[in-house]
């Protein structure tokens, strides 16, 4: 059989360097490790790019496929800058990114009866490699629940709730940062009250009156958070978004705070 030829290989004359090129909106099986915990097994939407040369036509876009293929079952934080060095030394660059999203699960009693739930929280890993410069981040969107304070003070009876959400997103070296459950349970806390997948009747007593009991704006929310988050160990910057899906109005809220 003739050799077949190796057309993105060829020389291009152009003279245009390309920031990033590769795949996205793969959706894979993997196993994800958070911190010491054992392996949770679930499937990701991922994106992988490379940078290419001013000389070069194109990238090997199989590649990409067969190294996520190689590394899905040891997905983790700490082994991102090892995925990249991979796809730099296979793919010929200088420069790669990885984005990878998937659905984190974790196991939440009830605060009364302690019956026991899944609660779902999307996570995206984040790394990024140009020349020697490694970047590892980590997001997490976090659900909870918001009780107004104007609302409560100017009302005879209740106050106006709703679900609301925290987007944190958090850099340092990937062998540093906090694990996903450790930033979940402090985020958690942040809100007027922490969402449940099971609550019994005795719950949801307990759940409403403790956000009756703690109004936050969504100016609060964020402040919380920041507060949670900017002394700990590992973590070099962040950004903190929270949106109210408000119950009474037709518009959401929402605030952003960013580290100086």
């Amino acid at each position: 059989m003739s050799k077949l030829e190796d057309t993105q290989n060829q020389p291009d004359e152009r003279r245009v360097p390309i920031k990033r090129v590769g795949i996205r909106d793969l959706s894979h099986p993997i196993l994800f490790t958070d911190g010491e915990a054992v392996a949770q097994a679930t499937v990701a939407t991922v994106a992988m790019s490379v940078a290419l040369s001013a000389d070069v036509r194109g990238t090997h876009m199989s590649r990409f496929v067969s190294i996520l293929s190689e590394h899905a079952d040891g997905v983790s934080v700490p082994t991102l800058p090892k995925l990249l060095d991979v796809m730099i030394e296979r793919l010929e660059s200088r420069g790669a990114t990885v984005l990878i999203d998937f659905p984190f699960f974790l196991t939440k009693e009830a605060p009364v009866t302690k019956s026991a739930g899944k609660l779902d929280y999307a996570l995206t890993l984040e790394g990024e490699r140009n020349g020697e410069a490694t970047t590892t981040k980590l997001t997490l969107r976090v659900p909870v629940t918001t009780l107004c304070p104007c609302s409560r003070n100017i009302s005879v009876r209740g106050a106006h709730n709703q679900r609301g959400v925290i987007i944190l997103t958090v850099e340092g070296k990937a062998d540093a940062l906090p694990s996903a459950r450790v930033l979940i349970e402090a985020v958690e806390t942040c809100g007027s009250s922490e969402l449940y997948s099971v609550l019994k009747r005795p719950d949801e007593k307990q759940v409403t009156e403790r956000a009756y009991d703690n109004p936050v704006f969504v100016e609060d929310l964020v402040r919380n958070v920041a507060l949670k988050i900017q002394d700990m160990k590992g973590v070099n910057s962040y950004c903190i978004e929270g949106e109210n899906f408000e119950s009474i109005h037709n518009h959401n809220a929402f605030a952003i705070v960013v580290s100086g």
